[in-house]
């Protein structure tokens, strides 16, 4: 006989979902679902479309220009980061305490070339946001209405 998860009703039928979602929720899903499997977090993420544009925020606070890298390849927008830290106490030339700190994330998005001019995209990071403009191809940029005059 091998153990599974438990399917049926609720348990108690007075107190609706409480016991369910206890019971029939993944040990990693109990609103832990911005986790990774490496123990690091996935920022938030903004996509914003205007006319002219495409811009995804990401959320990043405490990295650094330097820890981020964007790459556009067979439409496809990689952002990922990873950084590396490590404190290190000494006393009288012996180690008396050392902390290791790795964060790291990957999102990755679709974004058919004959949508955006490739060359042209850009990326700031601004008070813990980075900030990627992807400008739109004129040719799918909405074009006024035309008037039609009736004779």
């Amino acid at each position: 006989m091998a153990l599974q998860r438990y399917t049926g009703g609720d348990f108690f039928p007075s107190i609706p979902s409480l016991f369910n979602d206890f019971f029939n929720s993944d040990l990693m899903d109990w609103g832990l679902s911005n986790f990774a499997g490496t123990n690091s977090t996935l920022p938030a993420v903004n996509v914003r479309e205007t006319d002219n544009e495409f811009t995804v925020e990401v959320a990043a606070p405490g990295m650094e220009r330097k820890d981020f890298k964007i790459d556009y390849q067979n439409g496809r927008l990689t952002i990922s980061s990873e950084k590396k830290e490590e404190s290190k106490d000494e006393k009288d030339g012996k180690v008396t305490r050392r902390e290791f700190n790795y964060q790291s994330f990957q999102r990755v998005f679709n974004v058919p070339e004959d949508m955006v001019k490739v060359d042209d995209i850009s990326a700031k990071y601004t008070d813990g946001i980075l900030y990627i403009t992807l400008p739109k191809k004129d040719e799918i940029k909405p074009k006024p209405a035309k008037t039609i005059k009736i004779s």
